[in-house]
């Protein structure tokens, strides 16, 4: 019997077009978004604004320096005194200026201490930050050079000045996985889980007017059990959000390159993850008094399980604290489950515990809304 049910939510659904913009066109846009924007930060150039106030051989092989660096891009405001320079930092109009002060190239040739200057706007933190990296980096070449004069004025050989400033210890960087691992990686599956629960105001607009239109009323002096009619009205969500899930995919697949790993093993946690949000939604459901409250929570449950849950960040860049709540939420299990798979070769044997997390919360979703549905069901407008 719940199938008379299921096939008359599913056609309902299916009519409804504004639901398949929220659940598949506006993930879709934020993922081509969010892609532009941070999936050519392996490519990023660091603009520099510099004031070359010494205009020596020196500071010209200085700024040769930066010039050679592949990822600093130069620019130079020839027009503008550097005090009016200055001031632009100062109102926030730019984020740093460079500045080789005058004398830089004479102080280079006695062998005293010269300084390179960075104004820098103090809310720019994260801005300027690369910028002083790349100066130290290049300050640390000319530390070297001098070592290497004086050594070499001491008598010391080519191949022994050579030994002193090798450095003890090298880094090796040794990458583990196989797979493509870019910010579409982080991108597609966060922006796909994320938006499977807003499935959920579906899931109370409809159980809203079933219950408003007195259609519940009329069901229970039927022989319908409550269970037939939370089925019916789960299973059709269920194929909705597999079709979300499996279009947001395949969509990052064949447009960014997206490596899916174990077909299987993805489609288990997709499954999982339906039922996860589904189930919750039937709770939610028969949980609020109104549309809007239900509207509201469901933003909460999927916008805060998805700043906890590491769906717009990666997971470890979170607090402490977050991280420790994160761990609670379905997002954050099905998030790190697809990362395992698609990143790090995972198969089915490895998502076990995931697959149990989003089943449980989806039953437990289900056995409160059963045990709520009669309540739900004599309640009036």
């Amino acid at each position: 019997m719940f199938w008379t049910i299921a096939r008359k939510e599913l056609l309902l659904i299916l009519k409804d077009k504004g639901a398949f913009f929220w659940l598949i066109g506006l993930p879709i846009l934020f993922i081509v978004m969010f892609s532009s924007i941070f999936g050519s930060t392996e490519n990023m150039t660091i603009n520099v604004n510099y004031y070359d106030a010494d205009g020596s051989r020196q500071s010209g092989e200085f700024i040769g320096i930066l010039e050679g660096i592949d990822s600093v891009e130069l620019k130079q405001d020839k027009e503008a005194p550097l005090e009016d320079q200055l001031q632009q930092v100062r109102d926030g109009g730019r984020t740093l200026l460079v500045v080789i002060p005058d004398g830089f190239g004479a102080k280079l040739d006695a062998r005293d201490n010269a300084e390179i200057e960075v104004y820098r706007d103090a809310a720019a933190n994260d801005a300027a930050a690369p910028v002083v990296a790349i100066l130290d980096s290049v300050l640390s070449q000319y530390r070297e050079g001098k070592l290497q004069a004086v050594l070499t004025e001491m008598g010391l050989g080519e191949g022994d000045v050579k030994g002193i400033l090798e450095r003890p210890v090298t880094l090796t960087e040794v990458k583990e996985h196989a797979a493509k691992v870019d910010s579409v990686t982080q991108i597609v599956p966060g922006y796909t889980v994320m938006f499977v629960f807003f499935v959920m105001i579906s899931m109370v607009t409809s159980f809203l007017k079933d219950r408003n239109g007195g259609m519940l009323m009329r069901l229970q002096g039927t022989p319908m059990k409550p269970m037939s009619y939370l089925i019916g009205m789960w299973i059709p969500h269920i194929i909705v959000v597999l079709i979300q899930s499996t279009t947001l995919l395949t969509f990052g697949h064949f447009v960014y390159g997206l490596s899916i790993g174990d077909p299987l093993a993805i489609a288990l946690i997709v499954f999982g993850l339906a039922i996860c949000a589904t189930g919750l939604g039937l709770l939610l459901s028969l949980t609020v008094s109104s549309e809007n409250m239900g509207i509201a929570l469901v933003q909460i449950i999927a916008m805060g399980g998805a700043i906890m849950g590491g769906l717009w960040f990666p997971f470890e860049f979170l607090p402490r604290a977050v991280q420790i709540i994160g761990q609670f939420t379905p997002q954050y299990w099905a998030q790190q489950a697809m990362q395992d798979v698609m990143i790090r070769g995972a198969g089915v044997g490895g998502i076990g515990i995931t697959l149990a997390v989003l089943f449980g919360f989806g039953l437990l979703g289900l056995a409160i809304a059963l045990m709520r549905f009669r309540k739900f069901a004599e309640r009036t407008v």
